[in-house]
C-alpha cells in the first residue's frame, strides 16, 4: 500500500534532483519513494551518533522554526514569486 505526500514544489525539486544523483551514482533507476527511504536512513544512521544527535536536537532547540501553517505559506509565497507573470 502507498501513501500520497504533499511537498512544496521547491522541496519536490529537490527531491527529484536528489533522486537523479542517486540515480547516477547507482547505476539503475532510484524512485522518487526510494529517495525518501534512503535520506530517511542517512538522517537515522547520522543521528546514531550521540554526538550528532544532541548537537542536532541542540540546533532544533534553539532554532526559530515555522509552524507547519508558516511553512506552507512561506513555500506558496516563494512559488508565486516564481511564476511567470503574463505579458499581455
Amino acid at each position: 500500500m502507498s501513501k500520497t505526500l504533499s511537498l512544496p514544489d521547491v522541496v519536490y525539486e529537490d527531491v527529484n534532483t536528489i533522486s537523479k544523483e542517486l540515480t547516477s551514482m547507482a547505476g539503475k533507476p532510484i524512485s522518487l519513494g526510494m529517495t525518501v527511504y534512503l535520506l530517511t536512513e542517512v538522517y537515522r544512521a547520522h543521528l546514531h551518533e550521540p554526538c550528532a544527535r544532541d548537537l542536532f536536537r541542540h540546533k532544533l532547540a534553539s532554532s526559530d522554526i515555522m509552524s507547519p501553517e508558516e511553512f506552507e505559506q512561506y513555500w506558496n509565497r516563494q512559488n508565486k514569486n516564481k511564476q511567470p507573470k503574463n505579458q499581455p
